[in-house]
C-alpha cells in the first residue's frame, strides 16, 4: 500500500523530507457537501461539538482530495475550519477508528486521506445494514404478532368462558377450604401422633443419658478432690432438684 501510494504522493509530499512540501491550498466549502459551516461569531462563541469537528475535518480531505500528514492537519484545522489545534489528533483518530479515514505509514511518517467515493461507499454500506436490521425487525415483529394472535384462540371473551373462570375460581376457593379442615385436625392423625411419640421417646432417652453424665462427673469430682455437691452444683450451674425424667 505504502509503494503504491508514492506515485500519488510525490507530486505533494517530498518523502526525502517530509518538511519541505507543497504550501497547502486555501480551503473553501465543497460544493454539494452537506457539512458543518466553519467560522462564524456564534460559532466561535458556542464552541464545536465533537461531531462537528469531526465534520469539518472530513471537508478538509474531500475539498482537497490531498494526502496529509498530521503536521499538516494541525496547522490547517484551526486557521480554516476552527478546530482547535489540541484536539486535531483525538478527532483525526476518531475518524480512522470509524473507517472515515485512511492512514498508512510511508517510510518514518504517517499519511491520511479520505475522498468523498469511499465515504459515499461506506454511507451506503450502512444504510444497506441498516435496512438489512429493519427488514429482520419487522419479520420477528410479524411473527411475534402471529404469535399473539394465535394464543387469543380460545380466550374469546364469552359467556361460557365467564362461566368457567368463575367455575375455576369457586373450586380452587373450595380446595382451600378443605386444606384448611385438613391441617386443623392433622393433630389427631394416628400416623402424626405415632411421629410425635417416637420424637419424644429420643428426646427423654437423651435428656436422661445426659443427667446420667452429670451425677457421675459430680461423684469422681466428690471423691478426686473433696468438694461438696453444693459447691459443684453452683460452680457449673446445675440446677439442686436436677433429676431424671420419668
Amino acid at each position: 500500500m505504502a509503494w503504491a501510494m508514492f506515485g500519488f504522493l510525490k507530486g505533494n509530499v517530498n518523502l526525502r523530507n517530509p518538511e519541505e512540501q507543497s504550501p497547502q491550498p486555501q480551503l473553501g466549502r465543497a460544493p454539494g457537501y452537506c457539512g458543518v459551516a466553519a467560522g462564524g461569531a456564534e460559532s466561535k462563541k458556542k464552541g464545536l461539538s465533537f461531531e462537528e469537528k469531526r465534520a469539518r475535518m472530513m471537508e478538509i480531505f474531500f475539498e482537497t482530495k490531498d494526502v496529509f500528514q498530521l503536521k499538516d492537519i494541525e496547522k490547517i484545522a484551526p486557521k480554516e475550519k476552527g478546530i482547535t489545534s489540541m484536539s486535531v489528533k483525538e478527532i483525526l483518530q476518531s475518524l480512522v477508528d470509524d473507517g472515515m479515514v485512511d492512514t498508512d505509514r510511508i517510510g518514518t511518517s504517517n499519511y491520511f486521506w479520505a475522498f468523498p467515493s469511499k465515504a459515499l461507499h461506506a454511507r451506503k454500506r450502512k444504510l444497506g445494514e441498516l435496512e438489512s436490521q429493519f427488514a429482520e425487525s419487522n419479520q420477528k415483529k410479524e411473527a411475534l404478532q402471529k404469535s399473539i394472535e394465535k394464543s387469543k384462540i380460545g380466550r374469546e371473551d364469552t359467556a361460557e368462558r365467564a362461566a368457567l373462570i368463575e367455575e375455576l375460581a369457586a373450586l380452587r376457593q373450595k380446595k382451600e377450604q378443605l386444606k384448611a379442615e385438613i391441617d386443623k385436625y392433622r393433630e389427631c392423625d394416628p400416623d402424626v401422633i405415632e411421629e410425635m411419640r417416637q420424637t419424644n421417646k429420643v428426646a427423654k432417652e437423651a435428656a436422661n443419658r445426659w443427667t446420667d453424665n452429670i451425677f457421675a462427673i459430680k461423684s469422681w469430682a466428690k471423691r478426686k478432690f473433696g468438694f461438696e455437691e453444693s459447691r459443684i452444683d453452683k460452680g457449673f450451674g446445675i440446677p439442686e432438684d436436677l433429676d431424671y425424667i420419668d
